[in-house]
């Protein structure tokens, strides 16, 4: 039975070889762990296997577990969908929030973040397969978007993040993680150069999602197994 240290080691080992394939800088590709639904226990021990960027999905759940483990023991990221209410949480806990859609969630990721003096990282999610059970603007409105975002003081917007249909097949899912590199030309062609983060790539499609340029990719079950 392989550990966590195991698969952590061993996915690693892939976006090494993926990276350096396709002529990359595997530096410049940040492995998230995705944590939900998991104790802290077993967070730690990814934490112990050196897996220094978490996700989390859950605002109540990760707030417990950031607070059992300390702020600093991990580059913590939100990838659920956040509600605005619980913006506040997102921003006291959060290095980045993955999940920015709209201007009215944005504004109050900007109040909240003024209040504690923070630029609050974030990233701007596009429902790239237009999905109705999924959240993120669509892709026309992206320009739109990362310009009115762009305008707050107190955020700070470093790229774009997407979660296409799964796959069983990880080749399907080259031509939406391809979309999203477009689209995040588009935006830095209309003068907002900081777009620099492409958050796309999960478990099954990660070295296809890093072939297309994605710089953070997002994976749970390879690393903690199903869910608890």
């Amino acid at each position: 039975m392989t550990t966590i240290h195991d698969n952590i080691n061993a996915i690693k080992k892939q976006i090494n070889e993926t990276a350096l394939a396709c002529g990359r800088d595997p530096e410049s590709i940040t492995l998230i762990g995705v944590s939900k639904r998991k104790s802290a226990d077993k967070v730690f021990e990814a934490i112990e296997a050196g897996s220094t960027h978490l996700g989390e999905n859950y605002i109540q759940e990760a707030v417990d577990k950031i607070e059992t483990l300390g702020k600093t023991s991990a580059c913590w990221h939100f990838i659920g969908h956040l509600q605005s209410n619980k913006a506040k949480f997102a921003v006291r806990y959060f290095d980045y929030i993955h999940t920015v859609d709209t201007v009215k969630l944005a504004r109050e990721i900007n109040r909240q973040a003024a209040k504690i003096g923070k630029v609050q990282k974030i990233l701007l999610q596009i429902n790239i397969a237009k999905e109705e059970t999924k959240s993120g603007a669509g892709a026309k409105e992206a320009i739109s978007l990362a310009r009115e975002f762009s305008e707050f003081e107190n955020l700070s917007l470093d790229g774009l993040m997407c979660m296409p249909p799964f796959f069983s097949d990880p080749e399907d899912a080259r031509i939406y993680f391809k979309r999203l590199g477009v689209i995040q030309g588009e935006i830095q062609e209309a003068g907002l150069e900081k777009i620099v983060h492409l958050s796309m790539g999960m478990s099954n499609d990660f070295r296809v999602a890093i072939e297309e340029g994605s710089t953070m990719v997002r994976v749970g079950t390879a690393i903690f197994g199903g869910r608890d």
